[in-house]
């Protein structure tokens, strides 16, 4: 058996720490899942395409993303994007259809008890 490492990025490594240090600061179930969502090896890393998106999430929305966003399909609504990572593409039609492509720490720092937010894996 291979002994799980986690995470070796760096930035991810201390955007986990940092979420789990405020999820026990204000008691957070929101935050304490989306670390644990992030700590996933990388294979098992969540990516959601777009596609996927514009399908589940309702006009004016605030989506996370414990992973990456891929650009595959098209977004037709404007929601609020937040991701650990965004792709190229992603990011310009996500900004395209009117939405807004955020960072994982700006939703925290706005919303850190995830109310109103749909977490898509």
């Amino acid at each position: 058996m291979v002994k799980r490492t986690g995470p070796t990025n760096p930035l991810l490594k201390r955007l986990i720490e940092d979420i789990r240090k405020k999820s026990f600061e204000t008691d957070s179930k929101f935050l304490k899942d989306i670390s644990d969502k992030l700590n996933k090896p990388r294979r098992q890393r969540i990516e959601v395409n777009l596609s996927r998106i514009d399908r589940y999430a309702k006009k004016g929305e605030t989506i996370i993303v414990p992973g990456v966003v891929m650009g595959f399909g098209e977004l037709n609504k404007p929601l609020t994007v937040s991701a650990w990572r965004f792709t190229g593409p992603a990011k310009e039609k996500i900004e395209k259809s009117k939405g807004k492509a955020i960072s994982v720490e700006e939703l925290i720092g706005k919303n850190p008890k995830g109310t109103k937010v749909r977490i898509m894996c």
